[in-house]
């Protein structure tokens, strides 16, 4: 594509955090009309280059461009006065606001005398909608609609206020395949239209459907930048890890012992008070992997609640290791044998105010050696959580650091290491690869399966088809709170997602 200046241009950018250097001397450029990917591993400086594009930081060295001429970003008001609009990962959206009023908001429209015009603000909204097929209902209230169409309203808003560079952070981190291919409908379109995008993501066939050019980040530093053509996920992931990076997972078969986890007739309610879990049954046993697919939103989040404890049921039976711990709590469940990756890090994983090493500690804090007679041994703390920080490749901190200061994938992290050292006899996996990139991808793996092999029970629930299927030693089918259908790892795509979607697949 000719043009005369990139829409963007990033020269020399250095960020230092006292001794991290999270950023050293990157150089990026991106096109009108363009999807550039930004690749790397957790913790190499793409989500701190963007905030400096976007105004959240300022950089200590080098200078940005926008259309050829250097400006100074520091603040996101500045980068929206620029035509710079960002997606983060986690949504800013207001939940008990309607689509119209988070997408207008801070420049409403207004009348004659400074009332609102939110008649005006929805024919705005839903004229952005249809133009670049970003469907939402503008009435809607934000904690009514999905995952996808809150992403939607993110982009929307952007478009509203006349963004002409897109950054877009890991955009599909939640999104069901069909979300991601509605997103990528779009994506095109505003491509198309002239808008310059940054694609932030961990998904390498992602990247390589969406993107013309990708730019590779390893330990703050830029590797390279390829054209998409011609690249492969090997090639790509080699480039983000300094290695080859096995993306099938290596698993031998083991014979499974006793149940660790025995659900009977389960009914649970999810929040709206609505059955989301009739009448399920499913059984664990130690030394397989389990995995529990299905399409988002079908009882997977409100099983694995009610299993760990954290929500009641209606009725049934939950035992871990044979111990009967229905509606006991959390703690009972723990102290059953019971680990929890939990599903969302942040909400449920982690303390974002806490250190690391109390974080690490959030499970055992209250048992030798960790403490004793009701003091917390903070040396012993400090040193177990060096230990795991160490053994868990976590980046970005030490054992001081707040949780809230590492990047996502370094916070997933730090919710395996403390799970899997309780030496569970039960371990939950919920979206244990969200947010990861290849090579942590690679590690969680290999731990899922070594924590298998020396007998544990893995209950995996994952919305990744491949992953259900790579790891998995059985596969469930959970189809509106119910389990449909069992079928060996081998199952075709096809097969499986014809089962979630409630038809009769081939089961075993």
């Amino acid at each position: 594509m000719s043009v005369d200046a990139p829409a963007l241009e990033l020269r020399g950018i250095t960020k230092r955090f006292g001794p991290v250097v999270a950023n050293d001397g990157i150089d990026f450029d991106l096109r009108p009309g363009e999807v550039h990917a930004l690749l790397g591993e957790n913790g190499a400086g793409k989500s701190t280059l963007m905030s400096i594009l976007y105004g959240l930081y300022h950089p200590d060295e080098g200078e940005i461009r926008v259309n050829g001429e250097q400006v100074r970003v520091d603040s996101p008001s500045t980068a929206i006065e620029l035509g710079i609009g960002m997606v983060h990962q986690h949504f800013m959206l207001v939940p008990v606001m309607t689509v119209t009023e988070n997408i207008v908001l801070g420049g409403e429209p207004r009348r004659r005398g400074g009332l609102l015009d939110v008649r005006e603000g929805a024919r705005r909204v839903s004229e952005l909608s249809e133009r670049y097929g970003l469907a939402v209902d503008p009435d809607a209230v934000i904690e009514d609609v999905t995952v996808g169409a809150q992403q939607r309203v993110e982009i929307l808003k952007t478009l509203y206020r006349e963004a002409r560079v897109l950054v877009l952070d890991e955009p599909t981190a939640v999104l069901t395949a069909q979300e991601t291919a509605e997103l990528f409908e779009v994506l095109r379109a505003l491509r198309k239209d002239g808008v310059a995008i940054v694609f932030i993501s961990h998904k390498l066939n992602e990247v390589l459907e969406i993107s013309d050019r990708v730019t590779v980040l390893r330990r703050g530093k830029k590797i390279d930048t390829v054209p998409t053509d011609g690249a492969s996920e090997q090639s790509l992931a080699r480039l983000m890890v300094g290695r080859d990076v096995l993306l099938r997972v290596e698993k031998h078969e083991v014979e499974p012992g006793p149940p660790v986890l025995e659900v009977e007739d389960l009914h649970v309610r999810d929040d709206r008070e609505l059955e989301a879990v009739r009448g399920l049954s499913l059984q664990v046993r130690g030394g397989e992997i389990v995995a529990l697919a299905g399409v988002d939103g079908n009882g997977q989040h409100e099983l694995v609640e009610a299993i760990a404890g954290l929500r009641g049921s209606d009725a049934g039976r939950i035992a871990i290791a044979g111990e009967d711990v229905t509606g006991r709590g959390v703690r009972a469940t723990c102290d059953a044998g019971l680990a929890h990756i939990a599903e969302d890090r942040q909400l449920r994983g982690l303390v974002l105010d806490f250190t690391l090493a109390e974080n690490l500690a959030l499970r055992d804090y209250h048992s030798p050696p960790l403490s004793r007679a009701g003091w917390l041994n903070l040396g012993h703390i400090r040193a177990r959580a060096r230990s795991l920080l160490s053994e868990f490749d976590v980046r970005g901190g030490s054992e001081g650091t707040l949780a809230g200061a590492l990047s996502g994938g370094n916070q997933q992290k730090v919710c395996i290491a403390r799970e899997i050292a309780s030496d569970p006899q039960l371990l939950i996996a919920h979206q244990p690869t969200r947010g990861l990139d290849v090579g942590a991808i690679e590690f969680v793996h290999r731990r899922l399966v070594a924590e298998r092999d020396r007998g544990r029970g893995v209950l995996l629930v994952s919305l990744e088809s491949e992953e259900v299927r790579s790891l998995a030693d059985r596969i469930l089918v959970i189809y509106e709170g119910t389990i449909v259908g069992e079928f060996p790892p081998d199952t075709s795509e096809e097969d499986l997602g014809f089962a979630m979607t409630g038809g009769k697949g081939r089961a075993a």
